[in-house]
């Protein structure tokens, strides 16, 4: 990967790192090389609730016009949404203006091929080599070849439609919370829920440009699990400010992860025939009670590198049906190529509501082993430093021989973050916060 792009797209500090006129540069060259050779080329692009998605989305747009791209506007929609409408738009790539689950200073330009795939390495570096020095595309359309701005009308209820085709149950009878982060969501989650039938009640639905995931969402779960027990809802779901991703909750509060989503919907998929290739894609950071669950009904787990734009290599190389991370990242191929937490909460809805039983029921087939995850701060030159470290080498190895093959450490560094992030995992939840804290505490001293 380059300079620019991280994991999952361009992201920075709204007006400072990621400006109007990285923005507009993006959009033109990179709406250049999506579209080259096409004839009256056509993109759809996205936005979450931000106050900076207005400023970068008229620059976005501007360059995308300069290289002759039609932009087709979908206004404040998910990051799956933009994907799902390249293809009902018949368009030729898609950008989503968003920084996920992080703070409201910060936002993201995130681009999807005509597949609505992410980028290839190849083609970020194409664009990054332009841009980080300082190159022009040589085209600049004039008169009727330049490209236009064109509102979509209803692009919500297009999203919608699409989701309803995902399932084949409504949704009568459920009592069903909703924590909408204040995001991209905020009006497609509940509308659907209770078009599909559900009694639903919903917090942090009320975006004004800078709430968005503050105190809430799928990083703040406490918020949805105290609003499960107020309302008595038969399920919880929690999406983040640009909904590629669910956390849910039982009906007795309990978090239900992204881990447990792939058991569930994993199991029911191999009952129903729809498991292609036997297999669920899992990250190194799944927990190992996955593997148990899973093996024990006879499903096959591959895990990949962190990160979504990973666990779909792996899915489309293999032909897989299902896949993601315990953040909540879920992929279900069939229906769509990204991360997406409304298409996940349904096929979760869908299986609780054919088998008729309770969500605690249905999360209890996988037995979580402990994990701690602390969040190391240290300098952004020095993320990947803890590898030649030989004094925080030695710690790690010996925490692990600690184990005994019964636990296991696991490092890596933040894709958008100044930060590492330590995962301990074992059998005894005090010794691995001690362990994970001690860990962290050193990271940061020696990477500062």
């Amino acid at each position: 990967m380059g300079k620019l792009f991280g994991t999952d797209g361009v992201r920075g500090i709204a007006n400072k790192d990621l400006t109007p006129e990285l923005a507009y540069k993006l959009g033109r060259i990179g709406g250049y090389f999506l579209t080259k050779g096409k004839k009256r080329p056509k993109m759809v692009v996205g936005m979450d609730t931000r106050i900076s998605g207005d400023m970068l989305e008229g620059a976005l747009s501007a360059g995308l016009n300069s290289a002759g791209v039609d932009v087709l506007y979908l206004g404040i929609l998910p990051t799956p949404a933009v994907a799902c409408m390249i293809k009902t738009l018949k368009a030729n790539g898609g950008v989503m203006i968003t920084a996920s689950h992080n703070p409201v200073e910060y936002n993201g330009i995130k681009f999807f091929n005509e597949q609505g795939l992410k980028l290839t390495d190849e083609t970020e570096d194409s664009i990054e080599e332009y841009l980080l020095n300082n190159i022009d595309i040589d085209y600049r359309p004039v008169s009727g070849e330049i490209g236009r701005k064109i509102l979509i009308e209803s692009p919500t209820d297009m999203y919608k439609d699409f989701l309803k085709k995902t399932i084949n149950v409504n949704l009568e009878g459920m009592k069903i919370a909703v924590d909408c982060g204040n995001g991209a969501v905020y009006k497609a989650a509940p509308e659907l829920l209770s078009e599909l039938g559900a009694s639903v009640y919903v917090i942090h639905n009320e975006p004004n440009g800078i709430n968005i995931n503050v105190e809430c969402g799928s990083t703040k779960t406490e918020e949805i699990q105290k609003l499960v027990l107020e309302t008595g809802a038969d399920v919880g779901l929690s999406f983040d400010g640009d909904a590629d991703r669910l956390i849910a909750a039982d009906e007795k509060g309990n978090i239900v992860d992204g881990d447990h989503v792939l058991a569930i919907c994993g199991t029911h998929m191999k009952e129903n025939g729809k498991l292609r290739s036997n297999a669920v894609i899992g990250t190194v950071m799944t927990n190992m009670g996955l593997d148990v669950c899973l093996k024990e009904h006879n499903i096959d787990i591959v895990k990949t590198k962190v990160g979504d734009r990973y666990v779909l290599e792996e899915m489309l190389k293999g032909n897989h049906s299902i896949g993601g991370e315990q953040s909540g990242h879920i992929i279900f191929l069939d229906y769509n190529t990204t991360g997406d937490g409304l298409l996940t909460a349904l096929q979760l809805l869908s299986v609780v509501k054919e088998k008729n039983t309770k969500l605690s029921e249905l999360a209890s087939i996988m037995q979580v082993m402990p994990q701690t995850l602390v969040n190391a701060h240290v300098s952004p030159e020095k993320k990947n430093a803890y590898l030649d470290d030989e004094i925080i080498k030695n710690k790690i190895q010996e925490i692990e021989n600690h184990f005994s093959g019964k636990g296991r450490v696991l490092i890596r560094p933040s894709g958008t973050e100044p930060m590492v992030r330590v995962m301990i995992e074992g059998e005894n939840q005090a010794e691995l916060d001690m362990y994970a804290n001690e860990l962290a505490k050193l990271i940061e001293e020696r990477l500062k």
